[in-house]
C-alpha cells in the first residue's frame, strides 16, 4: 500500500489534533461554498442555529450535503474512483428492488396463495426462465430483464406471465425458497410470533413421542469466538433498506425516537410488554437509509457516526432496540443492525478505509452542534 498522501496539504497527525480538525472544518465549508453556496450558508446557518433547529429542515440540509461529503472525503484521501465505483454498484443493483416491488409483490403474489404456487411445476419454468434471460438464474438479470419486458407488455405477455408464474413458486413453495435461499427477489417479510421467535423442526425420536431441535441444514457452528454468520452483504443491506418507509421527514421514524402510544404521549408496548423506545442513541436511522440508497456511502457512515461513532461496536448481532421500535410490528422488521454494519464494512474495504472511519469519529460535517471536538479540557476519563 502507498504511504498516505492527503489533500489540502494535511498531514496524517492533523487528523489526530483539535485545530487540525477545525482548520479541516473551515476547508470543508469553502470547498462546499464553491460548489453551492447557499446550501453553505444553510449549513453555517443551522450550526448558528442548532439548539432551535427543526428536526425536519436538518434531516433535508443533513441529506442534502452527502453528495458533498462524499466528494470532499474521497478527495482527501484520493479515493475518488473507488467512491464512485461503490457508489455505482450501489446504483446498479436498483433494479432488482423496483422489480420486487413492483412485479413479484403487487403483480406476480397479488390474489395468489400457497396453493396456487404448488401447482406450478418450478423445476420445468426455470429452464423456460433461463432461456428468456439468456443464461443461468442470476437475480439482477432476472429483474432487469423483467423491467425491461414491462416497457412493451404486449409483446412480451408470455415471457411476463411465466416470469410472474416463476416468482410465485419462487417464494411459497419450499423448493423455490431453497433453490432461492440467497436471493432477496422472493424473500417476503414473515409475520412476528412473539411466542415462538426461535424456529424450531419436530423430530420423531421415538413411536408416538416427538422432540424439538434444529435440521443439521440449520446449525451454524461456532468457531471461537468468530460470529456464526459474516452478516448480509450489499445486496442484503439495500433489500432491508428498501424495505424501510424512510419516514423521518414525517416524523414517525420511530426506529430512532421510539414508537409512542397516541392515548397515553408514552413509549408503547410491544406483545411481550417491552417498552418500545428506539436507538438509545436517537441514531439517524431513517436519513442514513437514504443516503446509502442513494449511492452516498461515505455520507451514510458519516451520519451513524454523529450519535453513534464507535459503531464498530455495535449493528449486526449487537444492538436491536431500533428493530423492536421499527413501524412494522406484525411482521418482521427492518433490519437496521445489519444495514449499520454494512455501512461500515462498504467504507473500510476501501483504501484508508480505516483512517476515514477513523476521522469521522472525530470530524463530521453532519453533526451540527458539534463538528470538531472541543478543546482538551486536561482531564483523562479513565
Amino acid at each position: 500500500m502507498t504511504k498516505l498522501q492527503l489533500a489540502h496539504g494535511f498531514t496524517f497527525n492533523d487528523l489526530y489534533q483539535t485545530d487540525g480538525l477545525a482548520r479541516l472544518d473551515g476547508v470543508f465549508m469553502a470547498e462546499l461554498a464553491k460548489a453551492n453556496g447557499q446550501l453553505a450558508e444553510r449549513l453555517k446557518n443551522a450550526r448558528e442555529e442548532a439548539a432551535t433547529i427543526d428536526v425536519k429542515v436538518e434531516a433535508d440540509l443533513l441529506l442534502e450535503l452527502s453528495p458533498h461529503v462524499d466528494e470532499f472525503i474521497a478527495k482527501l484521501f484520493s479515493v475518488e474512483a473507488e467512491v464512485a465505483e461503490l457508489k455505482k454498484q450501489h446504483l446498479l443493483l436498483d433494479p432488482i428492488y423496483s422489480c420486487k416491488r413492483l412485479f413479484v409483490q403487487r403483480r406476480a403474489l397479488k390474489g395468489k396463495s400457497i396453493d396456487d404456487a404448488l401447482a406450478i411445476d418450478g423445476l420445468a419454468l426455470a429452464k423456460d426462465i433461463s432461456e428468456l434471460i439468456d443464461g443461468d438464474f442470476n437475480e439482477l438479470k432476472f429483474a432487469e430483464k423483467i423491467m425491461s419486458w414491462l416497457d412493451d407488455e404486449d409483446a412480451n405477455k408470455l415471457a411476463i406471465s411465466k416470469a410472474a408464474d416463476y416468482a410465485l413458486w419462487a417464494t411459497y413453495t419450499a423448493e423455490g425458497r431453497a433453490l432461492h435461499k440467497d436471493c432477496v427477489l422472493f424473500n417476503e417479510p414473515q409475520k412476528l410470533d412473539l411466542e415462538n421467535l426461535v424456529k424450531t423442526d419436530t423430530v420423531e425420536i421415538a413411536p408416538g413421542i416427538n422432540a424439538r431441535n434444529f435440521a443439521p441444514e440449520r446449525v451454524h457452528y461456532r468457531d471461537g469466538f468468530k460470529l456464526s454468520d459474516n452478516g448480509c452483504n450489499l445486496i442484503g443491506a439495500l433489500d432491508e433498506i428498501n424495505y424501510c418507509v424512510i419516514c423521518h421527514d414525517r416524523g414517525k421514524d420511530s426506529c430512532s425516537k421510539g414508537l409512542l402510544d397516541k392515548k397515553t404521549g408514552g413509549y408503547s408496548k410491544n406483545d411481550a410488554g417491552i417498552d418500545l423506545t428506539g436507538c438509545p442513541l436517537e441514531e439517524r436511522i431513517s436519513e442514513m437509509h437514504q443516503a446509502k440508497k442513494e449511492g452516498h456511502a461515505v455520507a451514510a457512515l458519516a451520519l451513524i457516526a454523529v450519535d453513534n461513532p464507535l459503531c464498530a461496536g455495535t449493528g449486526h448481532r449487537i444492538c436491536n432496540d431500533c428493530m423492536k421500535s421499527c413501524i412494522y410490528q406484525k411482521q418482521q422488521p427492518v433490519n437496521i443492525p445489519e444495514v449499520e454494519t454494512r455501512a461500515l464494512k462498504d467504507i473500510l474495504g476501501l483504501s484508508w478505509g480505516f483512517e476515514i472511519y477513523s476521522l469521522l469519529t472525530r470530524w463530521t460535517p453532519m453533526s451540527i452542534r458539534r463538528p470538531v471536538p472541543r478543546p482538551h479540557s486536561g482531564y483523562k476519563v479513565l
